[in-house]
């Protein structure tokens, strides 16, 4: 299976995501993450390297543009706001049946948006990093029939 996980500027949360979720090396799982609004090439944010050293969770990350070669290699495409999942269907209509929000997709009864720590401090980062955490618990569960 492939699951893309896409934020906005694939820097913060996407790439957060997609280290926890490699971390937890899970057979027959290949993971990728972009940006709505990313640019190719660019670094994970400062305060996203740091939690992810302080969690012992190794990554390597260059920024990646959402485009149709990802949304095409994807099973299930996993965004971080409601916004995200709208911007994917309106631009890539063909992949409405694999895109969900990540807390849609894990917790339906909490369909709400992963919060955003761009631009905040090292404990706003970690906050986010924790919510990520639940939720990929939850999406091993869900993917292991759990």
């Amino acid at each position: 299976m492939n699951i893309l996980f896409v934020c906005t500027g694939n820097t913060c949360r996407s790439p957060m995501a997609e280290a926890i979720l490699k971390a937890r090396e899970i057979g027959n799982i290949q993971v990728r993450s972009a940006g709505i609004y990313a640019m190719d090439g660019g670094e994970m944010s400062l305060n996203g390297q740091k939690v992810l050293e302080n969690e012992n969770i190794p990554f390597i990350h260059e920024s990646a543009a959402m485009n149709e070669a990802l949304v095409d290699w994807a099973d299930l495409v996993l965004t971080m706001t409601a916004s995200h999942k709208q911007a994917i269907i309106y631009s890539f209509p063909q992949a409405i049946s694999k895109v969900y929000m990540y807390k849609e997709f894990v917790t339906p009864e909490n369909a709400q948006d992963v919060s955003d720590p761009y631009g905040g401090d090292l404990r706003t980062y970690e906050y986010t990093f924790q919510e990520l955490n639940t939720l990929t618990d939850g999406l091993v569960k869900k993917l292991q029939g759990d």
